[in-house]
């Protein structure tokens, strides 16, 4: 959940102006008050730039890196560019009667790639969209940048919420970028010069973000890809998790929602899908042959998710999770087999406590000795 933005006095610019610079007056003179002021982000931004010794009236230089650090990070930044390159055209289009620009970066806030109607006549457009530019908070002080890779957050920030005096005429909203393993490999950013403040543009850069990362998450290798939702909601759109699986069932890869929904996904090492999901994990493949079939996932903390599952490439596809393979009948393996599967495994995971393990899959202890009474013969 995003925090709220600092309110404002509808239609009233003026206002929001004048809070700002009481904001700052309130941060050179020490007073804790400015964090009635402006919204969290920036007054903790502020403080790292004070206690890296910088002061307001010292100008933000907007240096380049150097020719060699440029290749390394032109090299290790290619499938970044490239991935986000379409959705970075449309989102400038999107913008291109607002004065506002689109800027990524890296993880560490250098300019990797620029779109949108960018003026380069005017020097302070110029500076931030060369590539290559440093925009990390220990060169340039506060940024939508620099502060929404350090909060790892969205965030918006106008005018002189910005930390140097020459900064103060830039707008900017700016969102993390995630990557297959839930690290931060950059950021996108939208920013005005002597513009109207439009904090909508917060919602629209994350939602941008969001799908870069899921973009550059169904780019690498994967068997198969789950879409998740929770039960109600329709699966297919961009609020889906996203958690892909190798040809074994270990988890390569999930986006920011799916690592929100399915516990476990920051546990340290390599993710089994039997470790989250209370189904055996055939039933995945089978479910991947049936073209938009949702099926019901049960997870181990009682919980239930709606589910999409699609494969990548078929020739990708293990012979042991292919229905058809060795049968000649095209049959799926049997019912009773999943179910026995599924209840030994919750018993299996509650450490024998039957109870435990009937809670957690919504069935009577009861059923769980006759089921396991009964174990399917071959």
């Amino acid at each position: 959940m995003q925090p709220p933005l600092i309110p404002t006095a509808p239609g009233n610019p003026s206002a929001r102006m004048t809070a700002i610079a009481q904001a700052r007056q309130a941060l050179l003179d020490g007073d804790q008050g400015a964090d009635t002021l402006v919204s969290p982000w920036v007054q903790r931004s502020w403080q790292r730039c004070l206690g890296l010794g910088m002061a307001p009236q010292k100008w933000a230089e907007f240096d380049l890196i150097s020719a060699s650090q440029a290749r390394q990070t032109s090299e290790s930044n290619t499938h970044l560019v490239q991935t986000a390159k379409p959705l970075l055209e449309s989102l400038g289009k999107a913008i291109a009667n607002t004065g506002y620009f689109v800027i990524l970066t890296d993880s560490q806030g250098v300019v990797v790639d620029v779109n949108g109607p960018i003026d380069r006549s005017d020097r302070r457009a110029d500076l931030i969209t060369r590539i290559g530019t440093d925009l990390s908070e220990q060169r340039v002080g506060t940024t939508a940048i620099s502060t929404a890779l350090t909060e790892q957050q969205p965030v918006w920030l106008h005018r002189g919420e910005h930390f140097f005096d020459n900064t103060v005429s830039y707008s900017c909203a700016g969102a993390p970028l995630f990557g297959p393993d839930g690290n931060c490999v950059g950021m996108l950013d939208l920013t005005g010069i002597d513009t109207l403040e439009r904090p909508e543009l917060r919602h629209l850069v994350t939602q941008v973000a969001g799908k870069i990362g899921n973009a550059l998450l169904q780019a690498q290798t994967h068997t198969l890809l789950l879409r998740l939702n929770w039960p109600g909601n329709t699966l297919g759109s961009d609020a889906d998790g996203l958690l892909c699986l190798d040809a074994d069932g270990w988890m390569t890869g999930a986006n920011p929602v799916a690592r929100q929904m399915v516990p476990g996904l920051h546990a340290a090492g390599r993710v089994h899908a039997t470790e989250v999901f209370g189904l055996p994990l055939q039933m995945l493949f089978d479910a991947a042959r049936q073209q938009h079939h949702a099926l019901e996932v049960p997870l181990w903390n009682g919980l239930r998710l709606s589910a999409m599952a699609m494969e990548a490439k078929r020739k990708n596809m293990p012979p042991r999770y292919d229905s058809n393979a060795g049968t000649g009948t095209g049959n799926n393996v049997g019912l009773k087999d999943m179910e026995y599967a599924l209840i030994h495994k919750a018993v299996e995971q509650a450490r024998g406590n039957v109870a435990q393990a009937a809670q957690a899959l919504g069935i009577s202890r009861a059923t769980v000795y006759r089921k396991l009474g009964s174990k399917p013969r071959p």
